[in-house]
């Protein structure tokens, strides 16, 4: 068989969107805080009392985190790892011995069996040495093959491949050079042929495909008489003929990453590794990463508590104008949102994973929200650690350490967090998927009224259901506990925080009721009003999980309380502390709602629009004129060497 061409697919936008919509789950089977924080319906029951692990998940999420912790400590040089730009076969070993790579692995198949809530510790463990190795983890065990096959797959499927992802190293493969959040010009190809498949196509940006073992790939299975067809997920083995690893790609964090360009050339795929059923390879997708986007909040985690620690230690060291600079009002808003921010972080991210072990929720929004909130806000505590360290934040550790200074790889930090508001979801894709499910009460009642091609009829019919509904659901939103000066009493100095957020609740859906009626089926291309919509339910969530998580840390039921790792014991329980250090996010939070509030009616978007159009048609090229341009190189430019990332290993062929 001949490889696609590599000219784009022509999809229109409509024929986009439909697809896009038909793979989402439309139905909500159990409760969602998030979901209703967007209604205006501030369920705070839901997450309050702050849920807290078994016994059992507890006693082997320790165990194993005692373990992690001693190999991290003492076997992995990060340094090395950002140095040469790989993950040495060592390291990738010693965390197969110990189990690292079945993590959420049920026992019965090998693996360890770890809740999500500790599964997210032990990346924030990892991540903490190594953000690179916390990818390759995640990746596999996120996204990868096992989670789909525990997810979707078939008995037999479980017994034979969860096996060997215990043991081997697995990844997804979606993206496409041309294809990145619009699957519905997906162009890898898997054609039906006797008992199996023949798969072509090419991946970009596979994360561990160069080293991986087994992988998970999105092709188009072609439509015909009784086939439905569409995209559908494979398992595939890499030692599969047909198979060849063309590149290991090379990025400005991340530098150990294991990630490349895969192609499929004829590669035969059997029946029995296809996931679910043929066109609900999309659908399969976006299921897994209801849960599998917590990984990034783990590794954002840990990135902010390695940065309070920093900004503390140099904050109350380096000394100006007669005191440590951390007593200079400038610097001191830097520390305090540092520490604040991370504390957050931590809290949003052990909330969501016992909210996805409980699984007495449905966490998809909750999830979307974490990965969110938590990318953008590691990478302005990054950017504010650097700024902090002024040149020593700028200068790379390997430079510090070279001229007699401790070498704080603070640089690095922003570098490697950079990739998280890309990964898994952008953060204009996140505002857009997690605003689709904001508004869908809104959609799902205005039905014919915003549709098009809806007859006179059909939509009047529509109207009329509408107007029940509203008039059901508006009242809500005037009145609630928000208004009471006693309510959530038992968060005492919090109390207040909570009231906000519940006012705050109604407030937005009644913004959102407004926008649905100005602009009704035009809201979905009001981006920039949906993107504040989002960022302003993500701080609600926020402090929400953060006055929950110091409500319980005040009274000694964290869910982590007594934990063992870093050698903590009831005497690092945080208490009292935790409820200043809340309020302190909270009231910082409160500042950033308020702004985003004002910015859905007060903005330049509009203007922004129109002035982009005139920006491509090229009304204002003469701004880009006196400047040479350093992505085309002059005649005189040899070839580049290859580099640490071209080794050898990478580019092969397998099969």
């Amino acid at each position: 068989m001949s490889q696609p061409s590599r000219t784009q697919t022509s999809v229109d936008e409509r024929t986009a969107r439909r697809v896009a919509e038909e793979a989402r789950e439309s139905e909500w089977r159990l409760p969602s805080f998030g979901r209703q924080l967007f209604l205006g319906d501030f369920r705070l029951g839901l997450v309050h009392p702050h849920p807290r692990p078994d016994d059992d998940a507890r006693r082997r999420g320790e165990a194993f985190l005692a373990r992690l912790t001693e190999f991290c400590a003492t076997r992995i040089d990060p340094a090395l790892i950002e140095r040469e730009s790989r993950i040495p076969d060592d390291v990738v070993e010693g965390l197969r011995e110990m189990g690292a790579l079945g993590m959420k692995i049920p026992e019965r198949y090998g693996g360890l069996g770890l809740s999500q809530l500790y599964y997210g510790r032990a990346l924030m463990v990892v991540g903490s040495v190594s953000p690179a190795l916390g990818a390759l983890l995640s990746a596999h065990q996120s996204i990868g093959v096992p989670q789909p096959v525990k997810l979707f797959g078939t008995q037999e499927q479980k017994d034979h491949w969860l096996p060997r992802c215990a043991k081997q190293i697995s990844a997804f493969l979606l993206t496409e050079p041309d294809v990145g959040s619009d699957p519905a010009r997906l162009r890898a190809t898997a054609v039906p042929d006797g008992d199996g498949y023949v798969l072509n196509g090419v991946k970009l940006w596979t994360t561990n495909g160069v080293v991986a073992d087994l992988v998970v790939v999105m092709a188009r299975v072609p439509k015909s008489d009784g086939r439905k067809g569409g995209v559908s997920a494979f398992i595939v083995d890499m030692a599969a003929p047909g198979i060849t690893v063309e590149n290991r790609n090379a990025f400005m964090g991340l530098r150990g990453i294991e990630n490349g360009v895969t192609r499929f050339h004829d590669v035969r795929v059997p029946k029995a590794n296809l996931i679910g059923a043929e066109g609900a390879g999309l659908k399969i997708a976006l299921t897994t990463l209801n849960t599998g986007r917590l990984s990034l909040p783990a590794i954002c985690a840990a990135s902010g508590k390695w940065a309070a620690k920093i900004a503390r230690e140099w904050s109350k060291e380096r000394v100006q104008w007669g005191r440590p600079v951390g007593e200079h009002e400038a610097v001191a808003r830097k520390v305090a949102f540092i520490a604040a921010t991370a504390y957050a972080l931590e809290a949003i991210l052990d909330l969501s994973g016992q909210l996805a072990d409980d699984e007495r929720s449905d966490i998809r929004i909750e999830a979307a929200l974490a990965k969110l909130w938590s990318s953008e806000m590691a990478c302005r505590i990054a950017d504010e650690l650097v700024q902090l360290r002024g040149g020593r934040g700028f200068e790379t550790a390997e430079s510090l350490a070279a001229r007699g200074e401790r070498g704080v790889p603070a640089e690095q930090l922003l570098r490697d967090l950079r990739i998280n508001r890309i990964f898994e979801g952008s953060t204009e894709i996140m505002h857009l998927l997690i605003a689709r499910e904001a508004v869908d009460a809104h959609l799902s009642v205005a039905g014919d009224i915003i549709d098009p091609d809806a007859s006179a009829a059909a939509k009047a019919r529509a109207a009329a259901k509408a107007g029940g509904f509203y008039a059901r659901w508006l009242p809500t939103l005037v009145t609630g506990a928000g208004q009471r000066p006693n309510a959530y009493a038992e968060f005492g100095a919090l109390a207040k925080h909570l009231r906000y957020v519940e006012r705050s609740s109604r407030k937005l859906a009644r913004s959102i009721f407004y926008a649905a009626g100005r602009w009704q089926g035009r809201l979905e291309y009001k981006q920039g009003f949906l993107g504040r919509m989002v960022d302003i339910g993500a701080e609600l969530f926020a402090m929400s999980a953060v006055c929950v998580r110091a409500n319980a840390d005040a009274s000694g039921l964290g869910p982590l309380t007594g934990s063992i790792v870093d050698g903590a014991s009831e005497a690092d329980v945080p208490g009292a502390s935790a409820v200043l250090l809340a309020d302190a996010f909270c009231r910082q939070a409160r500042v950033r709602v308020e702004e985003l509030f004002d910015g859905l009616w007060r903005n330049t978007d509009e203007m922004d629009v129109k002035l982009a159009r005139a920006v491509l048609a090229g009304d204002f090229a003469w701004v880009e004129k006196g400047v040479l341009d350093p992505s085309i190189p002059g005649p005189w430019i040899a070839p580049a060497e290859p580099g640490p990332s071209d080794r050898p290993s990478v580019h092969r062929t397998i099969g």
